[in-house]
């Protein structure tokens, strides 16, 4: 059974950081890509990174480029986001999302919560 956990979701003031974890397991996760997709209150999904099975390839959301990173470490089957300078518009539930193919979002994590608020 694939299993994403997520971790790492906190209140943090405008300007901090927070680290986000997602523990994989039931698949082989060094060959699958990996998603954050967030989704703010009130509003839809949006798509935030992308790292590619092996971390060597990464893309980000423009709302977000230059200040979140993601990263991955296939020995512990896990993929991280970190994230710097928060603004408010930051506050969403993040999940960690498995690319099933070709930016298939096939499968998900129960999400965590990040709010950016002073």
């Amino acid at each position: 059974e694939v299993q994403l956990v997520e971790s790492g979701g906190d209140l943090v003031q405008p300007g901090g950081s927070l680290r986000l974890s997602c523990a994989a397991s039931g698949f082989t996760f060094s060959s699958s890509s990996s998603h954050w997709i967030r989704q703010a209150p009130g509003k839809g999904l949006e798509w935030v990174s992308f790292i590619s099975n092996s971390g060597g390839t990464t893309y980000y959301a423009d709302s977000v480029k230059g200040r979140f990173t993601s990263s991955r470490d296939n020995a512990k089957n896990t993929v991280s986001l970190q994230m710097n300078n928060l603004k408010p518009e930051d506050t969403a539930v993040y999940y960690c999302v498995r690319d099933g193919g070709k930016w298939d979002f096939a499968y998900w994590g129960q999400g965590t919560q990040v709010t950016v608020s002073p």
